[in-house]
């Protein structure tokens, strides 16, 4: 399996499409072999098809880029050609398309590239095309937003989320519909039993969980919880750390209040460390929220709700202090207290770091999903929230917004990711289909 904390590396293959008989047809293997240069240098994957110029190299190449699991296909196109070449080729890897004509006044590349396009729109397979010469450049970066989409959606149809536990009565927008989200996000929903959770974490040697508990302290500024809450939130955090392995879990959430609030929260923050974010209330939809982040941006990521803007229109978004010791702005500012409201277990308080964010919120609707998006820069915060406050300006109002948030029906919590990422999600709602909706203000 990849390193869950790298960022997604694309898997791509390429071909070059042409007819014989036209002008340019004999530029089809240098520019299968330029683009796949061009995406090695930026750190992709690349199988290089070669030409298709008739049906059976058309069948061999979707072969051959089914046998090697890519993530997309990228076919330019040196001269007019017949569609049919690329229809025959996505019928053996039914993938996302990037149709990438290159420039040619005599080539009639952009005409062959347009009659693809309105087959492929009416067959509703998703794609993406440009129009340039194969080089860096603007087009280029918008290649790579798409193939890091496609790199997303080949991944989160693969991701499985565990969920102990239930989601937290009177809060249904967190309610998962599994069959919705396996047709539209990908993942599938792996029930985990809370019983057997807490009662492995009773076995857990204690020795081993003083030793946890020794090194947790040693990376936090502040403790003001007891060995026993810490040694306990340790023994939780070796239970659930099983199961992830037992059931290869990408993701999952445990519904955690009332009565568990602060023996998971240490769990999620060490957990968010190891590639596996564990999102609060039996939110199964945040916790994919969370993955999707986290994929694209190859780091930690915030579980949050939405709290009240501040006199400078800033808002601040927290959860009661579950997040990864890396999203803090120094050390020295992590404490491991009780939980609030509570007073129980433990959890890493810390006013979040600044830098560029993405938030996302995806609940279920009538027919799938919707993802709310948007993108802000986290300021330095004090702690005005006992838990891991964040806080953003965006370039529209706060009011804006919170319009926005009520005229939508968006949900609560919100996951954030550090840099900006609204084109590649702005792809993967695409390629996920009609029945995911993005929205934005």
């Amino acid at each position: 399996m990849p390193d869950p904390m790298t960022k997604l590396i694309p898997r791509i293959a390429v071909a070059s499409l042409s007819s014989p008989l036209e002008v340019g047809a004999d530029r089809a293997p240098k520019l299968a072999a330029d683009l796949t240069g061009l995406l090695e240098s930026r750190g992709c994957e690349v199988l290089n098809l070669g030409p298709v110029g008739n049906p059976d190299q058309a069948v061999a190449a979707g072969r051959k880029a089914a046998e090697a699991h890519v993530h997309a296909v990228i076919l330019t196109v040196a001269s007019w050609f017949e569609d049919y070449l690329a229809l025959d080729l996505l019928e053996e890897c039914p993938l996302p398309v990037l149709l990438w004509p290159a420039p040619g006044m005599e080539t009639g590349a952009l005409c062959g590239a347009q009659q693809l396009t309105c087959y492929l729109k009416q067959l509703e397979i998703p794609y993406h095309s440009i129009f340039a010469a194969v080089e860096e450049g603007e087009d280029f970066a918008s290649t790579m937003e798409f193939l890091h989409a496609a790199a997303l959606r080949y991944r989160l149809r693969r991701a499985r989320i565990g969920h102990a536990g239930h989601r937290v009565a009177g809060m249904t927008e967190v309610a998962v519909n599994e069959m919705a989200l396996k047709k539209t996000v990908g993942p599938r929903v792996v029930p985990l039993d809370m019983p057997e959770l807490l009662a492995r974490a009773q076995k857990t040697p204690e020795d081993h969980a003083i030793e946890l508990w020794r090194k947790v302290t040693g990376r936090a500024g502040a403790c003001r919880v007891s060995d026993a809450d810490g040694i306990d939130s340790m023994k939780v955090y070796g239970a659930i750390k099983k199961l992830v392995q037992e059931h290869r879990l990408d993701a999952l959430t445990i519904g955690c209040y009332p009565h568990f609030m602060g023996r998971v929260c240490l769990a999620a923050s060490l957990l968010a460390d190891e590639g596996v974010p564990l999102g609060c209330e039996g939110d199964v939809n945040g916790a994919v929220g969370q993955l999707v982040l986290q994929l694209l941006t190859g780091q930690p990521t915030h579980n949050t709700d939405w709290l009240d803007p501040l006199p400078d229109g800033s808002v601040v978004f927290t959860h009661c202090g579950s997040g990864s010791f890396s999203l803090a702005e120094s050390k020295n500012k992590i404490t491991l207290a009780s939980v609030r409201l509570m007073g129980q277990g433990t959890c890493a308080l810390f006013p979040a770091r600044p830098g560029p964010v993405t938030l996302i919120n995806l609940v279920p609707s009538g027919r799938g999903y919707q993802c709310a998006l948007l993108e802000g820069q986290a300021v330095q915060t004090e702690m005005v929230f006992p838990g891991n406050p964040l806080r953003v300006k965006f370039d529209h109002s706060a009011a804006h917004l919170i319009q926005w948030i009520h005229d939508e029906g968006i949900g609560h919590h919100w996951m954030a990711g550090y840099s900006h990422q609204a084109p590649a999600i702005r792809h993967w709602a695409r390629l996920a289909g009609s029945d995911l909706v993005l929205t934005e203000p």
